[in-house]
């Protein structure tokens, strides 16, 4: 690659080149020496409130004594946090409802001797997971709003803005060290307006302030810190800051920046006016993207895989260096751009890596699922939380390798993952949950990792012997003194080595890993985030309805179902999506990729179902992002609507990072419903789009990984496959399992019967003339609205839709004309 990218989600991808890190000039240097400091450790764990769910009657007794606790304090006085005010009597009675309705311990070293806490702030009132977490910090928090600014305003403090995520363990440590250090409480209490923000449920805050850190500093990462004036804009900012000086290798530590920083406020207040003035200029600039005359070719893709052929690492898989990430947007790319190439090294690169990760601790080779990223090149140690979105991607990535290779290895992959999601990860209305922790009660990755003691008291000899060498146990361990689980080796190897017949060593590996997943549910489970997020959800009914497809397992298409049914029950009357839900309670205003993401799997939906409604309420939000995110002068799309919380700037988000942007996914959105409807507008809109980011295609392709397959879509030939039948659905079968043994990702599908097809007709124009003949099931394999011969024939089919365009060649440079010269010389 052409820019060494840091991990993208802990360290989030700069935008800067070293010679454009920007600094806050005298202002800063006043403060410190050198740069806000950035903590970037290699190992980012997570932390949050203790879980004892398999605890069994442990937990009945916790719950019991906690609500106990809650009333006996129910009529008690809130105590307001050491330095801060009294609360008044209307909050108090506010605070003291949601405390009474807590379950479970407080998640505070602050409490009384009743074990209730001691200390409780606004945040309890808040729907989110994160924020509660640090509801019993003595810190006097506020959610993000106007109240926080209008008192700031008021009283003439500056704000400090802390935001992270509920998993984050470097959130955790700086909460666990300065958010509940009365000391510095205090201080922050009387000097301060104190903001907390979820990242997750208000990613434009994030991404705004995030571009901020990232001017300060190069880089970024959570937990994210800035101070703003009471205007709302950073003047200084970073990212984890250890509590005092000298800790952690720091020079300066949180304390006595806050004293600094509050200081240069009070005394120097037009310089900081000016500085924050400056930062807010360079933030708008930066988030501004201004689109090309022109359209991307092929020379895009052609540059962004020879920037992972750079950057692969052919001996362990992925790309870089530890810590490594499941990138699976990179992959996809690869896969299609071998399949339009022939390019054998882009189809290594992707089978390679999906391999190694697959066998390696990054996936819970017990549980399924795969893990945030690995800390090493090998892929063996992970940072433990479980993410929807990245097993989302992933799922589909496996899919995807496993049409292109037949490996079965692949589709058993994809379906542990979904397995894993569906028995962990799912709501009781059908939608799914966030994300899982890294931390138990037994500390990091406690949940997750084994002794040879452990895994022989739950095997029998014979399953041992196995297990231990398959899953490389060794005495010495690879984590502390424990092994994280990976399969360094194929079973097969393995069953050469011992002398087993291999159907025995996967007899005895398959009891072995029900055996372990049965004595890990005995252990104290990590918390599970129960946010219900829009956009993370579209992501997931893709997964499942893709393996609805590729696998031919209507479960999966059911589990899609259910919870696109969750995900829409929620939208307002104006039939607008909510961005999150916790416990019931849904609110916040959609987001790009809210919209994109869920179209995105509604259009899936439809097509491992082929039920219009699916289609039609993908067509139906579309015109919700037309009105309320389109740029319509610059093309492209924002992260927030027309009718959000105004902020400094107006994200158009243009990285694919660990989720893919949502312009990405609304490109081709836009061209698969232009596929299937010829509505002109959607074309137009992806057009504009493609000009909008070709800046980005032209500096740094790689940045958008994600939104290069839209691009490899467009500059195909998309095929438009249409079966008709003369009865049911079902009759056309034969043709779709042909079309699931092919990886072909630039079409549109319908299935329809003669008795559906005038209805159908209304929104998919294509199928108005499609027959099946002599009463068989026809398929029609069309591109750009021409179509081979219709045939009821699968091995026909199967032959028509294996048909591959080349992409297309870089047209040539236009020559200058030729100019005639008159005989005194001018032209």
């Amino acid at each position: 690659m052409n820019e060494r990218r840091p991990p993208d989600i802990e360290l989030l991808s700069t935008r800067l080149s070293s010679s454009r890190v920007q600094r806050l000039d005298r202002l800063v240097m006043s403060v410190r020496a050198d740069r806000p400091y950035v903590y970037q450790p290699l190992h980012c764990r997570a932390e949050s409130r203790r879980s004892s769910a398999s605890a069994g009657a442990v937990v009945a007794v916790a719950l019991v004594l906690a609500r106990a606790i809650a009333a006996q304090t129910t009529s008690a006085t809130i105590a307001a946090p050491p330095g801060a005010a009294p609360y008044p009597p209307a909050l108090q009675e506010r605070l003291r409802a949601a405390r009474s309705t807590e379950s479970g311990p407080p998640r505070t070293r602050h409490r009384n001797p009743d074990g209730s806490p001691t200390y409780t702030n606004r945040l309890i009132l808040e729907p989110s997971p994160y924020l509660q977490q640090h509801a019993h910090n003595p810190v006097d928090w506020y959610p993000w709003g106007d109240e926080a600014f209008a008192r700031a305003r008021a009283e003439g403090r500056p704000v400090l803005l802390s935001v992270g995520y509920s998993t984050c363990h470097w959130c955790h440590v700086m909460e666990e060290e300065s958010f509940e250090d009365p000391e510095i409480a205090e201080y922050l209490n009387r000097n301060y307006i104190a903001i907390k923000v979820d990242r997750e449920r208000r990613p434009d805050v994030d991404a705004v302030y995030m571009e901020a850190v990232e001017q300060m500093t190069g880089g970024g990462g959570w937990p994210m810190t800035l101070w703003l004036t009471p205007d709302r804009q950073p003047f200084y900012g970073g990212t984890y800051f250890p509590p005092h000086d000298g800790e952690r290798g720091a020079g300066v530590g949180f304390l006595t920046l806050l004293r600094k920083l509050r200081a240069v406020y009070d005394e120097r207040p037009a310089e900081v006016t000016a500085a924050a003035a400056d930062l807010v200029r360079q933030i708008q600039t930066s988030l501004a993207v201004a689109p090309a005359a022109g359209l991307p070719d092929r020379s895009a893709l052609d540059r962004a895989v020879a920037g992972l052929r750079r950057e692969f690492d052919a001996a362990n898989g992925g790309f870089g260096d530890a810590p490594k990430f499941p990138r699976s947007v990179q992959l996809e790319l690869l896969l299609r751009y071998h399949r339009r190439t022939g390019d054998a090294e882009a189809l290594q690169m992707a089978e390679r890596t999906l391999a190694a990760m697959a066998a390696g601790g990054v996936y819970d080779q017990v549980g399924g699922g795969f893990h945030r990223y690995a800390t090493d090149a090998h892929w063996r140690v992970p940072h433990f939380e479980k993410m929807l979105y990245d097993n989302a991607l992933l799922a589909v990535a496996y899919l995807e390798a496993y049409q292109v290779t037949q490996r079965a290895d692949f589709a058993r992959v994809a379906r542990e993952i979904l397995a894993y999601v569906e028995r962990e990860m799912t709501a009781p209305d059908g939608a799914f949950y966030s994300a899982s922790d890294a931390d138990s009660d037994g500390g990091e990755g406690a949940f997750f990792v084994w002794t040879p003691a452990e895994i022989q008291a739950v095997l029998s000899a014979d399953e041992l012997r196995v297990a231990r060498a398959y899953y490389g146990v060794g005495d010495e361990g690879n984590f502390h003194g424990e092994t994280v689980l990976s399969t360094p080796r194929p079973l097969d190897a393995v069953a050469r080595e011992l002398g087993l017949p291999p159907a025995t060593a996967q007899a005895q590996i398959d009891s072995a890993r029900a055996k372990h997943y049965a004595a890990r549910q005995l252990r104290p489970a990590p918390q599970t985030d129960r946010k219900i997020l829009a956009a993370w959800n579209g992501l997931m009914i893709s997964a499942f309805a893709r393996a609805g497809q590729v696998l031919g397992d209507p479960s999966y298409t059911r589990a899609a179902e259910r919870a696109a049914d969750a995900v829409l029950a929620k939208r307002t009357a104006a039939g607008r999506l909510q961005h999150s839900a916790l416990d019931g309670q849904a609110g916040g205003d959609g987001y790009l990729d809210d919209y994109a993401f869920v179209i995105a799997g509604l259009l899936d939906l439809y097509e491992a179902t082929f039920d219009p409604r699916w289609l039609r309420s993908a067509i139906a939000l579309e015109p919700v992002v037309d009105r309320h995110y389109r740029d319509s002068a610059q093309g492209g799309y924002f992260l927030t609507s027309d009718d959000a919380e105004a902020l400094l700037a107006r994200a158009k988000p243009d990285y694919d990072g660990a989720e893919p942007t949502g312009n990405a996914v609304m490109l081709l959105d836009l061209l698969r419903l232009y596929e299937l409807t010829g509505d002109d507008r959607y074309r137009v809109r992806a057009e504009a789009t493609l000009r909008a980011f070709q800046p980005r295609f032209a500096s740094d392709p790689l940045a958008l990984p994600r939104m290069l397959s839209g691009v490899d879509f467009w500059l195909d030939r998309p095929k438009q496959i249409v079966i008709v039948t003369a009865g049911s659905a079902a009759e056309a079968e034969p043709f779709l399992a042909r079309l699931r043994e092919t990886f072909l990702p630039n079409r549109v599908v319908v299935v329809v019967s003669e008795a559906d097809k005038s209805a159908l007709a209304a929104t998919v124009p294509l199928v108005a003339d499609k027959v099946a003949r002599d009463g068989k099931p026809t398929a029609y394999v069309c591109a750009q609205r021409v179509c081979d011969l219709p045939t009821s024939d699968p091995t026909v089919f199967a032959q028509q839709i294996a048909r591959v365009d080349p992409l297309p060649a870089i047209p040539a440079a236009p020559t200058a004309p030729k100019q005639s010269v008159t005989p005194n010389g001018q032209r």
